[in-house]
């Protein structure tokens, strides 16, 4: 009886989540190969302010983007789905229903804000916002990086796609 349970709760569980996700998909969600509309905050509207105001504590200097790429490389472990250049293509990328964010990509830095990316740093992207769909995005500050990691970070991921970085 136990060998029969733990297959058939995994497939019951894939068949919920799969049925949910085609009940509420948007346009683009879970299309191989590209972002959800990059113009959509993932921060919902009663704090889109706060969030936006919010600013690095720090410079990018070299030693800072150093640390923070250490960081997205290491313990940080963003490379598992933003892939090791921060293209959006890492290894856990493809069982994701969304693309990880391109950090390479010039139009997302043209639209959100550090502090939206830290808000995204700490709360996750789960869909929150209400139009946005849910990532596999998870909070990462405050449960396994500092603030203060998490700024560098996020720094680093800035950086990416401008000439002489990485």
């Amino acid at each position: 009886m136990k060998g029969l349970s733990v297959p058939l709760s995994f497939a019951f569980i894939t068949f919920i989540a799969s049925t949910v996700a085609m009940a509420a998909d948007p346009s683009g969600y879970g299309q191989a190969g590209g972002e959800f509309d990059i113009k959509l905050s993932r921060v919902p509207s009663s704090e889109l302010t706060a969030a936006k105001a919010l600013k690095p504590p720090f410079e990018p200097t070299p030693d800072i983007l150093s640390e923070g790429k250490a960081i997205f490389l290491g313990r940080g472990t963003c490379f598992q789905c933003h892939g090791p250049e921060g293209k959006g293509d890492g290894g856990a990328a493809k069982v994701l229903p969304i693309q990880p964010r391109n950090f390479t990509n010039p139009k997302f830095k043209k639209y959100r804000t550090p502090g939206e990316m830290m808000w995204v740093l700490k709360n996750g992207s789960l869909g929150q916002s209400g139009r946005v769909p849910g990532t596999g995005m998870l909070p990462i500050v405050g449960q396994f990086l500092s603030e203060e990691d998490g700024w560098k970070v996020l720094l680093y991921e800035l950086s990416l796609g401008e000439d002489g970085a990485r």
